[in-house]
């Protein structure tokens, strides 16, 4: 509510207008708020991974070892394969035991699909059991 005063009379007359002043620095806040919050509640699935209790595995006599090198070409052991002869390079190294696990190991600058796609191609010559490696982190308990 205001006042008007005026220079006519010595009666104060009352207006009836709204300030509005104050609701729009009101409105103005709660935008900023709004703007900020906003994005920070739009997490589309929230994951937390566990964290591993296995034992360490141990590491067979003679592994066999499928490498993704950064340059995206692949290698048993040491030797470099072309990946059109993955499955022939496999039934060799496996002396065609297909139940033989394969122990993938890739460049951490290896796309993931690459890695899918390398996992697919074995998939294809049936070798089933494939261990991924990694380094361990001793610090990390």
């Amino acid at each position: 509510m205001s006042i008007k005063l005026g220079h006519d009379s010595d009666e104060f007359e009352e207006t009836h207008e709204i300030n509005v002043t104050p609701f729009i620095d009101v409105i103005l806040v709660l935008l900023i708020i709004f703007m900020i919050a906003a994005p920070l509640a739009t997490v589309d699935i929230p994951v937390e991974l566990p964290s591993t209790t296995a034992q360490r595995q141990e590491r067979p006599d003679k592994p066999i070892f499928l490498t993704i090198k950064a340059d995206r070409s692949l290698a048993i052991g040491e030797d470099v394969i072309a990946r059109d002869s993955l499955a022939q390079a496999l039934n060799v190294a496996a002396k065609g035991n297909h139940d033989e696990r394969i122990f993938l190991r890739a460049d951490k600058t290896v796309a993931y699909g690459d890695i899918m796609q390398v996992m697919n191609d074995m998939r294809t010559a049936g070798y089933l059991k494939i261990a991924l490696v990694g380094l361990e982190n001793r610090q990390a308990k």
